[in-house]
């Protein structure tokens, strides 16, 4: 039987999954909400499936790899509110994931946190996804394994475009730690997650080296050779309520499991070899 991934909210994470087991061979079936990006899926040999608006009943008979990468909402998660009694039904998957974020560990001022932290979110989206994560477990039959991944960088995704421009900023709060993860170690976490399965574990995806933002943001800029970004305090910069949300936690995340339960070694163990790789990316 060929291997089938079903990718629900087949995005930045995904594709760069789905590439690579394309080129194994696989199948994947990946939905989407725009049919002009269903039409550029097609073209990367997925098979794309709009949806809401499709029935998920054909593809999830035949699929024996789920991959769900949907946000959960205020309401919770739009796949298990459509879909929870179908799915609730299914026996013969070999491997279900679920993309999380570590935002579900919330505040702890700089501190580490590692997959045994208590999930103690200070944000709506961090409660949302504690939610999110508990409902897809309550399910009870699926091999699910849980993804938290840290900030997400990698093609087209990276600071270099707002430093060419001159729209970067330095936000600057102190203790401020974040950490991040490039898109191709995402996928390759998941590869051998896949390979290595392990029904009800959780993994923190993430690089060795959490950081504050302007420490990433002005190594950029020396990669460029352009002077720093003007430097804004937190509390008087002016941002989106969602990139306000991101500064309202601070943590380390360690990354011990995916090393030592699917032997990972990272292409891209912090920003400085990310961003030395992104570099002549547009």
């Amino acid at each position: 039987m060929q291997r089938t991934l079903l990718s629900l909210g087949h995005g930045y994470s995904a594709q760069t999954l789905a590439a690579k087991l394309i080129a194994q061979g696989w199948r994947v079936i990946g939905t989407t909400r725009s049919a002009d990006k269903a039409v550029r899926l097609a073209a990367q040999g997925v098979e794309p499936l709009i949806w809401p608006g499709n029935a998920l009943t054909d593809a999830l008979e035949c699929a024996t790899h789920l991959l769900t990468s949907i946000a959960p909402g205020a309401d919770g998660d739009p796949v298990l509110a459509a879909h929870r009694e179908e799915l609730a039904k299914i026996r013969h998957l070999k491997w279900a994931g679920y993309l999380s974020t570590t935002g579900v560990y919330g505040d702890h001022k700089g501190g580490w946190v590692d997959e045994n932290t208590p999930l103690t979110p200070t944000t709506a989206r961090g409660k949302w996804r504690v939610r999110a994560e508990a409902d897809w477990r309550a399910l009870g039959n699926l091999p699910l394994h849980i993804f938290r991944l840290a900030g997400i960088y990698g093609p087209g995704r990276g600071p270099f475009k707002k430093l060419r421009d001159g729209s970067a900023r330095l936000i600057l709060k102190p203790n401020q730690y974040m950490s991040r993860i490039h898109v191709d170690d995402i996928a390759c976490v998941l590869e051998a997650s896949i390979n290595r399965p392990a029904p009800g574990t959780a993994y923190n995806v993430c690089d060795d080296e959490p950081s504050p933002p302007e420490d990433v943001l002005l190594h950029a800029a020396r990669l460029l050779g352009l002077p720093p970004p003007v430097a804004v305090a937190y509390a008087s910069a002016e941002m989106t309520p969602m990139a306000r949300s991101f500064y309202a936690e601070s943590k380390r995340v360690r990354n011990d499991r995916i090393k030592h339960a699917l032997d990972i070694t990272l292409t891209y163990p912090s920003y400085r070899e990310g961003l030395a790789a992104l570099l002549t990316d547009p």
